[in-house]
């Protein structure tokens, strides 16, 4: 049994979607999503073929609806709902389904979320301490926002953490690079899906890449002097 699980998160046609949601909300296109989707499938094939477990999240919206919400993301959605296009029950439900690209095999397991992290009020600990699982691979969507905050919360659970760069993305490169940047001061792994699933792989980035997730300008007399 392998000591290293992949976590897919929430690789959903809702991404995939033309409907002007993602407008109306503000939110932008995600940068190279289907380059991400691309090597979210690459990642899945060699995962499988080594045999690791392979959750998969699916994001989705509280049984109780607005009660059961961040207030503070209820009050957006209400705020912008006037601008939001009708959509069918059927569109909607597709857009809850999992990418045909990088969908689940028999053997995977689907959990659905509500909360950005992964391990909030699911069943994914139990399942990865059955599994005898010590070493999380994340990938997905959106690096700044789900992807980071499972990586957090796997961290707080004491699991040791990695992240495929070219295995997740975000509304643009300044937010993905940034959110990169920070879990990369935690000490997450951040590198390749193939990297990360080479024979014997080390994990090893943030012990022998001097400043490992730190701009050393960032630190510098001189930088902080500009700064007062």
């Amino acid at each position: 049994m392998s000591d290293t699980a992949l976590l897919m998160i929430d690789m959903q046609n809702g991404y995939l979607a033309d409907d002007g949601t993602r407008d109306a909300l503000g939110w932008p296109p995600i940068w190279r999503l289907s380059e991400t989707i691309a090597a979210c499938g690459k990642l899945l094939d060699e995962a499988r073929k080594q045999h690791l477990p392979v959750i998969y999240s699916r994001s989705v919206g509280s049984a109780a609806g607005s009660l059961g919400e961040n207030p503070r993301y209820a009050r957006f959605m209400e705020l912008r709902a006037s601008r939001l296009p009708s959509i069918s029950v059927d569109q909607q439900a597709w857009k809850g389904q999992i990418m045909e690209a990088v969908a689940p095999q028999p053997a995977d397991v689907v959990l659905d979320k509500t909360r950005a992290s992964f391990f909030e009020y699911t069943e994914l600990e139990p399942i990865l301490r059955n599994l005898e699982v010590s070493r999380l691979i994340v990938a997905g969507l959106q690096t700044n926002v789900c992807v980071e905050a499972t990586a957090r919360a796997a961290l707080s659970r004491n699991f040791e953490v990695a992240v495929a760069d070219d295995a997740v993305s975000t509304d643009g490169p300044a937010l993905h690079h940034a959110a990169l940047n920070s879990m990369r001061v935690l000490y997450v792994e951040i590198a390749p899906w193939s990297e990360l699933l080479a024979p014997g792989a080390a994990w090893d980035r943030a012990f022998t890449t001097p400043d490992y997730g730190r701009d050393p300008e960032y630190w510098s007399e001189i930088t902080a002097a500009r700064r007062t």
